[in-house]
């Protein structure tokens, strides 16, 4: 430790750094040392320069030229790091002095260069390290930046000759000393007659591979010319590389740079000659050769690399074709595609999925869409399409020739998973695109393959399924066929319908698959899974053939009980709980899409319903809603109110008998009643088998799941003239709007006093008191489940549990599953009941306060994880769909307190966080605290979004925040343009309901005081939200009252803690630094507070700070624009901008700028031009070129 104090001192402090870090650096010392002389070196010309005399840096840039010129070991002996350093600080002298002071620099290196390679490999460094900093990462003060950027760009023609030449010479001497590859595949051995020849020749290679680094650090940013002048020369020879295995990786990425340049489209022009013979035979050869040797991680590395050329290709293709640019579709096309194809068809997933985008985008292209060749290869991209949508690759298995590729691509199965199905949906979006050319050829391949799955031999695999004996776990080869052919046949079949006109639809042949999977009977439920997706795939054509809707029904109720074993005890898992599911939300589905046509099969639709309702164990109760739900959606074609609300008597009538009863009256508004009415309050032996109170439960689930389904799902008819033709219509509103009534309000209104004590009833069980009395088994009932948790964490499922493990696997985690469903459930009710029945609902005598003793009682022992989804699914859509003269009776008595009461809950949470990040304190018994608190933080994290969202929804109008996308600015934008381009909507005004609330004074400080002091909590999607949307409209509504002093001042310092916690953010700290603007230019004038809080930032410039205060307050000096005086106001502000923790403690470097290589003469019109020239020639000078 105090040898390594020892040299940071001695670089900082000794007076002699120079001569002694050349005196390390010289090449007799061990590559150790010599690298610290280098450091120090270095560290003179980063820190140091700018008191040094001027002789000295003469002295000290003469010796680095020197070590450049003889004072390296050989090229290929060199140490890289040796090497790096040196290139460095070359660099640094550079951005100090070139060009005004050190104009040959230029000619300095190319005379080095002509010394040898090792000189040439230093060279090549210097140039492109000093592209890098100057121009990709701009890592020096702008005037510098500048200045070095025009001489390189005036330069450019001889830097780009001088690269190109070095290249070339290189390449040439290296490919005669061991032969061109043609040659060398000719030769059994290769060329290596003379051995001393050897080195020299790695020497030209190396110089080529740093050729080729360099050319890649320009080409992104030269002007195009350089790259496409002499004939595309540079282009060419890069094709030429390809083929050459030590060059083809470097050559591939400056042509991947070069290809995928944006710019004017008649620059970009040249690019096409990449497809002609000559370029496309070299592409063409250099992959089947990589691919040709098997998977080596070099070879791999470079076919992708190609693959990223041919798809840059592919997008100047689509953007050059067609456009006023005059290109035509180049005579190669076909060879192209073909080349693409094989990248499509390659045993890697990852090179798959990279074709994707470019094949969309051809499919999509309004000529080349059109071309034969491109139309012939429709069907060669499903066929490959069916190979690719087989999941098949993942890394830890060796089932196909994937794997291999997957293993060097992949860090785990559930990477490969995540990548997988990300690919299969870009797949299917590229596979409709290509259906709408043609789409019969799609429908065709689907109907091949379906029957061909249909007909073939199950196949289980090595690994069985623990659902049952004999069955499929979702690896086995069956189920990966059957699941992409699922996949296929959807999406080319969906399509097909959108193209082709209704006389063109081959119902004949759809009807024939239709019957066919109808009698394809299994016991396995993934392949049932499969089949059901199928059947709802070639539903449509049902539409032209009605005759058939029974037998799907029949097939789809089949699959509702669906059961492996019939009868049997064991907890079902989850694979055949999606079969039953599946088989629900198909039946609800056909429902919701094609009611006319379900409707006349209503009365047997029904009856079979209530055949499997009148089983009270047969379905879970969610089953038994989804086809509840179904009938109601049927019954919305009734089309007459009176019949429909019949019906919906009928159908909730034994939800009401037993939500009604005196004992379920009594369970529900007692909460020691309820726990022991659910069995939470039990101890069980058994945990798996044991429940004895699951019935209970189930009756609980079965009401609110029905009240759910019903309220979700009831409605009038949608145009006006049907409404009142079948009484929905009571009358009309002040605005001329109709007022309709729902069929089911009078039934759920019923129900509602009895939800609303079930409501409060569960608030009331996380009062420490009813938690004591959960039973042993239960303690942990009220706790979140474990896949939740898992969810928030962000931590992936292990890919086999999600099917072959029991939904539930212990009787605690069924309780916690019912009493989370049921929470969200109950409030789910509450959120669509003001859709739903409207005005019936908003007049209901009291309401407000019955919200505020049900839903919102007990709220402090309430934690997080339940009170978001209350916020979400139950006060947002309350809210957004309440009208405006319900505002004062309903919404501000309930808001006013629930606000209040938020940013108090808030404040604490955080404030325990930072206590806790400061402290670190010591940590508390349990199984796992690290993760405990993760989950902790990051449940306040998302409770904290859920809070100030639905603020914004309540105060601010959408018109601003939807069209404002909170993004960061785009890259490499100058650094005048970061930061001020993330500004908020100026129209972001209040909503109505926004100035409702504002006008009480409590809300009204709670609301302000939870956005400002949001800003500096510890989540940056909030700040960025808050800051972009909510700051400015709340404040700016009250900034026509009397503010006291204090709370302006507050607010301007809460956005500047703001920029303390998030200022290292690019997109926060432009929105805080806006804000912060906005209010110091609105408020100073009335406030002088505001300019002492200035005062007290760090490292502010006093004079500058009067500077800008003076024109503020003089109206008169403000000519200065906008973004000049944020941009003052910005530097003001820098010392309380939060910077990365990598930078936070970093010595600053100082560049100094030179004398300006441009003056810019700025002539005053008023004196120079106006008055010289009386007779007004004068003027004509305003306008020449």
């Amino acid at each position: 430790m105090s040898a390594e104090q020892f040299c940071e001192e001695f670089k900082e402090k000794c007076p002699i750094c120079v001569p002694c870090g050349l005196k390390l650096a010289e090449k007799t010392q061990t590559a150790i040392v010599r690298h610290f002389g280098l450091q120090i070196l270095e560290h003179v010309v980063k820190f140091r320069w700018n008191s040094m005399p001027r002789l000295e840096k003469v002295y000290l840039k003469n010796n680095v030229m020197g070590l450049i010129s003889n004072g390296t070991q050989n090229i290929l002996e060199e140490e890289s790091h040796i090497k790096d350093v040196l290139s460095r600080i070359v660099v640094e002298m550079i951005k100090r002095e070139w060009p005004q002071h050190w104009p040959d620099m230029l000619k300095e290196l190319d005379t080095l260069s002509k010394q040898g390679e090792t000189q040439t490999e230093l060279v090549m460094f210097i140039l492109l390290r000093l592209a890098e900093d100057v121009v990709t990462f701009q890592t020096l003060p702008t005037q510098r930046r500048r200045d070095i950027q025009q001489t390189l760009t005036q330069n450019m023609e001889k830097i780009f000759s001088f690269l190109l030449t070095t290249l070339q010479q290189n390449v040439n001497k290296y490919r005669r000393m061991v032969g061109a590859p043609q040659e060398r595949d000719a030769l059994t051995t290769p060329q290596k007659t003379d051995l001393a020849q050897e080195p020299k020749a790695q020497a030209n290679c190396r110089v080529g591979i740093a050729a080729l680094n360099t050319l890649a650090g320009y080409i992104d940013w030269v002007a195009m010319s350089h790259i496409t002048a002499d004939n595309c020369k540079l282009l060419e020879m890069l094709c030429l590389l390809l083929n050459e295995p030590e060059l083809q990786v470097g050559a591939a990425e400056c042509l991947l740079i070069a290809v995928s340049r944006k710019g004017k489209l008649e620059d970009r022009k040249p690019l096409m000659v990449l497809f002609g013979d000559v370029a496309m035979h070299y592409i063409l050869s250099a992959a089947q050769t990589a691919d040709g040797e098997g998977l080596v991680e070099k070879h791999y590395v470079f076919l992708k690399r190609l693959c990223q050329v041919l798809c840059a290709l592919g997008s100047q293709l689509c953007a050059l074709v067609g456009s006023d640019s005059d290109v035509d579709t180049p005579a190669n096309l076909g060879k192209y595609l073909d080349s693409f194809l094989a990248f499509t068809t390659h045993p890697s997933q990852f090179l798959r999925s990279s074709t994707q985008i470019t094949w969309g985008a051809l499919f999509r292209h309004e000529i080349l869409s059109r071309d034969p060749l491109l139309l012939a290869m429709i069907p060669k991209y499903l066929r490959a399409s069916m190979t690719n949508l087989v999941k098949v690759g993942f890394p830890s298995k060796t089932d196909s020739p994937s794997c291999e590729y997957s293993r060097f691509d992949f860090d785990s199965d559930e990477d490969f998973n995540a990548f997988f199905n990300s690919f299969r949906a870009q797949q299917g979006e590229v596979m409709r695109m290509a259906c709408r050319l043609d789409p019969r050829t799609g429908f065709q391949m689907a109907g091949e393959w379906l029957k061909y799955q249909l007909a073939a031999p199950v196949d289980i695999g090595p690994m069985n399924s623990k659902t049952g004996e004999g069955l499929c776990s979702i690896f086995s080869p069956s189920f990966v066929q059957w699941d992409a052919m699922t996949f296929f046949s959807e999406s080319v079949i969906s399509q097909m319908f959108r193209t082709l006109d209704k006389e063109e639809i081959p119902v004949n042949d759809g009807i024939e698959l239709l019957q066919l999977v109808l009698n394809f009977e299994t016991k396995d439920p993934l392949i049932l899974s499969c089949v059901l997706t199928n059947v709802s795939a070639l539903f449509p054509f049902v539409t032209y053939r009605p005759e058939y809707l029974p037998q799907v029904l029949s097939k789809l109720f089949t699959a509702v009980t669906f059961e492996v074993i019939e009868e049997s005890k064991a907890p079902r898992t989850r694979a055949v709980k999606n079969v039953r599911r599946h088989a629900c939300s198909s039946i609800i589905k056909m429902c919701r899409d094609y009611p006319q046509l379900v409707l006349p099969n209503f009365e047997m639709l029904y009856n079979h319903v209530k055949q499997l309702l009148s089983n009270e164990l047969l379905l879970t109760q969610m089953e038994k809603c989804a086809l509840m739900e179904a009938l109601v959606l049927i019954s919305n074609q009734f089309k007459d109110y009176q019949r429909q609300k019949v019906f919906l008597e009928e159908l909730m009538s034994p939800v009401a008998n037993l939500w009604l009863s005196e004992e379920m009256q009594r369970v529900l508004s007692d909460p020691e009643a309820f726990i022991s009415y659910v069995g939470a309050d039990n101890k069980i032996a058994d945990p798996v088998l044991e429940d004895p109170s699951g019935l209970n439960r189930s009756r609980i689930s079965f009401c609110v799941y029905t009240i759910l389904g019903v309220v979700k799902r009831a409605r009038w008819p949608t145009t006006l003239e049907e409404a009142k033709a079948g009484g929905f219509v009571i009358g009309c509103m002040p605005s001329g709007n109709p007022i309709y009534r729902n069929p089911c309000t009078e039934q759920v209104l019923k129900l509602l006093d009895n939800l609303l004590a079930l409501i409060r009833t569960h608030n009331n069980l996380y009062m420490p008191e009813m938690v004591a009395k959960l039973g042993e088994t239960f303690a942990k009932a009220l706790d979140m489940l474990e896949v939740e948790k898992n969810a928030i964490l962000g931590l992936p499922q292990p890919l086999l549990e999600l099917y072959d493990s029991p939904v539930y696997k212990t009787i605690l985690e069924r309780m916690q599953g019912f009493f989370c469903t049921l929470y969200d459930n109950c409030f789910h009710i509450l959120g669509n009941a003001g859709p739903s029945m409207q005005q019936d609902f908003y007049t209901v005598d009291g309401l407000a306060s019955q919200f505020l003793n049900s839903a919102f009682v007990n709220l402090n022992n309430i934690p997080d994880y339940r009170l978001r989804p209350m916020l979400r699914v139950f006060v947002k859509p309350l809210v957004l769909s309440c009208p405006s003269e319900h505002y004062e009776t309903l919404l501000c008595p309930m808001l006013g307190p629930l606000f209040t009461y938020l940013h108090m809950r808030l404040s604490q949470k955080w404030q325990v966080i930072s206590q806790r990040s400061i402290l670190c304190e010591e940590d508390t018994a349990d199984d796992n605290p690290e993760s405990q608190e993760m989950l902790e933080e990051q449940l306040v994290r998302l409770l904290t979004r859920e809070v100030m969202d639905l603020i914004t929804v309540c105060c601010v109008s959408k018109k601003g925040a939807a069209e404002h996308n909170s993004s960061a600015v785009a890259d490499g934008d100058d650094d005048e343009m970061m930061s001020t381009d993330v500004t908020p909507p100026s129209s972001a005004e209040l909503t109505e309901l926004g100035k409702c609330l504002m006008k009480q004074e409590d809300v009204c400080t709670a609301l302000l005081i939870t956005a400002y002091r949001s800003l500096s909590w510890k989540d940056t999607l909030s700040c960025q939200r808050t800051t972009t949307q909510l700051c400015w409209p709340l404040l700016k509504q009250v900034l026509t009252g009397n503010l006291l002093p204090d709370a302006v001042t507050w607010f301007f310092t809460g956005v500047l803690k703001g920029l303390q916690t998030h200022g290292q953010h690019d997109g926060c700290m432009a929105a805080l630094v806006h804000l912060a603007f906005q209010i110091y230019e609105a408020l100073r004038p009335r406030y002088a507070e505001l300019k002492a809080v200035m005062e007290q930032i760090p490292e502010i410039q006093k004079e500058s700070l009067e500077q800008f205060d003076s024109k503020l307050l003089n109206p008169t000096l403000l000519k200065v624009a906008d973004k000049r005086r944020k941009d003052n106001f910005k530097r003001l502000i820098a010392g309380c901008i939060g910077k990365p923790l990598g930078e936070q403690f970093r010595k600053e470097v100082h560049i100094r700028n030179l004398p300006s290589l441009f003056k810019k003469v700025k002539p005053s019109l008023e004196t120079d031009v106006l008055e010289n020239n009386e007779d007004g020639e004068g003027l004509t000078a305003l306008f020449e070129p």
